[in-house]
């Protein structure tokens, strides 16, 4: 139950970083990431190499979730599909000559 605990909260700190901030976070939030690990880790009597192992699963799922948080906001006008369905307008993101004649 703790190494659920600590890949769910370290999923949950990645995707919050990803959607908040820039790269440079994870230089302050993996440390801090492992450091805390660590620490529940060692209260709940894991050995050493359990306890390596599940802090790096931790740095790696945080990484993981950083990157699908920041690859959806980054894309996050190109996913729907129902605006240009419903008002035939190209996306935000979209880069079309399209004069207003039309209108």
């Amino acid at each position: 139950m703790t190494i659920i605990l600590g890949l769910l909260g370290s999923a949950i700190i990645g995707l919050a970083t990803g959607l908040f901030f820039r790269v440079w976070a994870m230089v302050l939030v993996s440390p801090a990431i492992a450091i805390l690990a660590a620490i529940i880790l060692q209260a709940a009597d894991f050995g050493f190499f359990a306890g390596v192992s599940v802090v790096t699963g931790c740095l790696v799922v945080s990484q993981i979730a950083y990157l699908l948080a920041a690859a959806f906001h980054l894309h996050k006008g190109d996913i729907s599909v129902q605006d240009e369905a419903a008002y035939g307008d190209p996306g935000e993101h979209r880069h079309q000559d399209v004069s207003d004649k039309h209108q």
